[in-house]
């Protein structure tokens, strides 16, 4: 497909998306909504694709957050269906069969910083601004900001964020915990690239049974967790993966994984 508001490249096992509006500072409307649904679930059935990055266009924003004269025209009514739309395919992501890497080049405000909390590792540029600053429009966060926040940070760190509308720095997120690693914009990419490269010389089996397990743990008690986790971890032990990596480590190689 040809999008219009999204670039993709596909290489040596991984993909990189693009959210390419940078005229825009890569703000999100419904166009850049729908397409990353439609990007999103193609790369999950690609068989040649383990990993994914996402990032922006330009040097200035990952995503600035919605575009606000879209937002500005909705109702009730239009407004709901549009939550519900975004988080809908955050949830797509967060809960997809590959890692998703956020490499946040810039600013990650509003719907980008939810975007952003939707995948699985976060890195981010020494330029990059995160905060939900809906509050100055007399909104709250409406695609999962609420709830993926306050289980990243603190309940209390995250209601003082979304109340106050404050924007931090990369070096406080750092600190927080929002990111795993900051680095300078010329670098951003290379690292997202080589963090991909590490997680796609793994076995994909069993790379997608441990974004199942960590993800549920959110959802379900401690203990429902561990028994989960027991479920995925033997049928880890019955696939090809399993047996390929316990005697190349046993016989001190490499090991070469078939993903099954």
């Amino acid at each position: 497909m040809q999008y219009q508001s999204l670039k993709l490249e596909l290489n040596n096992k991984k993909a990189v998306v693009y959210i390419n509006r940078p005229d825009k500072l890569n703000a999100l409307n419904s166009v850049v909504i729908s397409e990353l649904e439609h990007c999103f679930n193609e790369l999950a059935s690609n068989d040649n694709v383990y990993v994914i990055i996402l990032t922006g266009s330009g040097e200035k924003a990952f995503v600035a957050g919605a575009d606000i004269s879209e937002l500005s025209k909705l109702n009730i009514i239009g407004a709901k269906v549009y939550a519900e739309k975004g988080q809908a395919i955050l949830n797509l992501i967060e809960n997809l069969n590959k890692p998703v890497i956020a490499a946040v080049n810039g600013f990650a405000l509003g719907g980008g910083c939810e975007l952003a909390l939707s995948c699985h590792i976060r890195l981010a540029s020494e330029n990059a601004k995160f905060g939900q600053p809906e509050v100055n429009l007399g909104l709250i966060p409406g695609f999962g900001g609420t709830q993926r926040l306050t289980r990243l940070l603190t309940s209390g760190k995250a209601m003082e964020l979304i109340l106050t509308g404050d924007i931090i720095d990369a070096g406080e997120a750092l600190r927080l915990g929002l990111v795993n690693y900051v680095y300078s914009l010329s670098d951003l990419l290379i690292k997202a690239n080589e963090l991909a490269d590490k997680i796609a010389s793994k076995s994909q089996y069993a790379v997608k049974q441990t974004i199942k397990a960590v993800n549920i743990c959110d959802e379900v008690s401690e203990s429902e967790g561990l028994k989960f986790e027991a479920s995925l971890f033997s049928l880890c032990c019955g696939t090809d993966d399993f047996k390929e990596g316990t005697s190349a480590f046993l016989e001190k190689r490499k090991p070469s994984f078939i993903n099954k």
